[in-house]
């Protein structure tokens, strides 16, 4: 059996930056452009904010400012996130470059960003191990709720996560308000869905598919920065992110384009992520192990078939995602 106590936690800090990968995806899309350079993102959002943390640990020789030790690296990812959503718009959508292509050329690319810096970190650092420890900083973003060591099961499966997981969530449920009751959101879909008529109608396309792609790239940057400095207590690896990237892409199909679904969706990954970690061991239980890390993906196209036989509207992804808008042909 599984000890949920020690599970559902540890399910909820894998699916945090898978949550936060999503959510700022879910954005993207909402706009029409299809950002399959999340994976890239992601990476540069952590090792700018491992640039910003390590370099900050050793102008201060261990006495760390809180709130500095904070500052910093978030201000770091979130800047080098916005670089690569500004790239990404000016080949997509100033340059009407091939969206796919783009996407997975970031990917490359963002991937290559942050092996290049990490291994040059880890020479600066002298470090005996393929990698590079932030503990100090990471102490600040793994600081729990009060109550959570004093309140049993209660306080392990709720209270016990740092503010960037709170962060993910709070995130999501605004960004579900802002696209359902909000002027600005009802303009957002309008773009994703007919980016012709929302042009028509007086509204700026260009701004609204930069604004949402660059807000959604520093959403899932968080991610990655989450990933290094909570899940990993501040140890960066090259190549550490592992397909989580793309997971967090196939969980915006899983979620229908919904952000709060999203939160229970990307819980649903984390646990599914790891459960094989939790199956009984030895030789005889490799394969299933192997079947058991197969899970999230066949999950998701479980429900691409299910939501495409449905063929309702309100789950099909907006109608001009992925395609370029050429506003002298409307």
């Amino acid at each position: 059996m599984i000890d949920l106590v020690a599970f559902i936690p540890r399910a909820i800090q894998q699916g945090i930056p898978l949550l936060f990968g999503s959510t700022g995806e879910t954005i993207t899309e909402k706009s029409g452009n299809l950002n399959l350079g999340i994976p890239g993102v992601m990476y540069v959002g952590g090792i700018c904010g491992v640039i910003g943390s390590f370099n900050y640990e050793q102008a201060c020789g261990g006495n760390l400012n809180g709130f500095l030790a904070i500052f910093i690296p978030i201000i770091c990812s979130l800047v080098g996130s916005l670089l690569m959503g500004l790239l990404y718009c000016f080949l997509t959508v100033s340059l009407r470059a091939n969206q796919n292509v783009t996407g997975l050329a970031m990917t490359t690319f963002g991937v290559g960003i942050g092996n290049f810096f990490g291994g040059s970190l880890i020479k600066l650092a002298g470090a005996d191990v393929p990698s590079i420890a932030l503990t100090k900083t990471s102490k600040f973003f793994k600081t729990a709720l009060p109550g959570a060591a004093s309140t049993g099961w209660f306080g392990k499966i709720f209270l016990s996560y740092g503010f960037l997981a709170y962060t993910a969530v709070i995130i999501a449920l605004v960004t579900s308000y802002i696209f359902k009751h909000t002027r600005m959101g009802l303009h957002l879909r309008s773009v994703g869905e007919s980016p012709a008529t929302a042009d028509a109608a007086g509204i700026n396309v260009t701004k609204y598919k930069y604004f949402s792609t660059c807000l959604g790239c520093m959403i899932a940057g968080l991610g990655g920065l989450y990933y290094v400095m909570d899940y990993a207590s501040g140890v960066w690896s090259n190549d550490t992110f592992g397909d989580r990237g793309w997971l967090a892409i196939a969980l915006v199909i899983f979620s229908i384009w919904k952000p709060d679904w999203g939160i229970l969706a990307s819980f649903l990954f984390g646990g599914l992520y790891i459960l094989y970690l939790y199956i009984p061991t030895g030789m005889d239980h490799m394969e299933v192990k192997e079947l058991y890390k197969m899970l999230p993906y066949i999950v998701t196209m479980v429900v691409l078939v299910i939501t495409s036989m449905r063929n309702k509207r309100e789950n099909q992804p907006p109608e001009s995602l992925g395609t370029n808008y050429f506003r002298e042909e409307r």
